[in-house]
Parts: structure tokens; C-alpha cells; sequence
């Protein structure tokens, strides 16, 4: 089977992220669980509590590894011998940017990137939602795996002293 790489910034990761983390395992194997950040996001949590917060929630999958994302992420694939990106669709939009990336990282080193479409469960669901409820004291719990409820929870604690 091959290695295939699930690439985010994961704040926080979601039961939808973890919904595409398994189909990819299930259909690869070998899965590594990149961790990034983006300069255009306001995070819940910092690199170190994220890079924690995924670890946990994705324990319980063989063959599954987090690791630090930085710089092309075709580098990071090639470095950790990842052969295949996969990526979750939720929306027209999300395919519109994926299938740039997918063509650009493709043209640059011959790696495939594989869509998958969220589950309908999920298919609403994202960390921005997830932020903007929770900080309004909103409930989560049915969208994120216990580790990361239990994170926002004490995040919410702490600010309330």
C-alpha cells in the first residue's frame, strides 16, 4: 500500500477531519498527519497544544503518525515518502482551491492528490465553526473527539477567571 498525507492546521482538529483520517488509512495503509499553520488564521490553540490535541485524537489508528508541517508541502510528502495527498471536500468551493493546489503540486514533483468527499455528517463542519461556537460558550461536543472538548473546556474555564 502506499503512505498517503492528510496536511491541515488542525485548530482543533474535528470528527470530520478524523472521519477523512480514517478513509484515507483504510484506503492506504500509511498515513501521516500533517500539522501546519496558516498566517491568515486567528488560533484557538497554539502549534505545541495542536500538534498534542491530533496525537491524542488520532491514537487509536495503526499506521498513522503527526507530524510538524513546514515549508511546500511537497517537500514535506517527499521527505516522510508520502506518495498520494488526500484532501476532504465539503463544498464547490473547497474542490475550486483543491483542484489549483492538486494541479500545482502535481506539476512540481508528480504527486496525485486524492478528494474525498466529507461524510454528510460532517459535511458542514469546520475548526472555524468550532472556534466561533465555543467561544460563545456554545456546545461542541457532538464534533470533536473528548480530548479536544476537554481542551476547550479548560480554555473557556480559564478565560472566565
Amino acid at each position: 500500500m502506499s503512505k498517503a498525507l492528510c496536511a491541515g492546521s488542525f485548530d482543533p482538529i474535528t470528527l470530520g477531519h478524523i472521519d477523512v483520517i480514517e478513509r484515507a488509512q483504510a484506503l492506504f495503509g500509511e498515513v501521516v498527519v500533517a500539522v501546519g499553520t496558516n498566517s491568515t488564521k486567528n488560533y484557538l490553540f497554539d502549534y505545541e497544544e495542536r500538534m498534542a490535541l491530533t496525537r491524542e485524537a488520532i491514537a487509536h489508528l495503526p499506521g498513522v503518525t503527526v507530524e510538524p508541517l513546514s515549508g511546500l508541502l511537497v517537500d514535506f510528502a517527499r521527505d516522510h515518502g508520502a506518495t498520494m495527498i488526500v484532501k476532504g471536500m465539503r463544498f464547490a468551493s473547497d474542490f475550486d482551491f483543491e483542484l489549483q493546489q492538486a494541479h500545482m503540486n502535481h506539476s512540481m514533483t508528480g504527486i496525485e492528490t486524492v478528494l474525498l468527499p466529507a461524510s454528510k455528517q460532517w459535511v458542514t463542519l469546520s475548526s472555524t465553526i468550532i472556534r466561533q461556537v465555543s467561544k460563545l460558550g456554545g456546545d461542541v461536543s457532538d464534533y470533536v473527539p473528548a480530548n479536544v472538548l476537554a481542551a476547550i473546556e479548560a480554555r473557556r474555564a480559564a478565560s472566565q477567571r
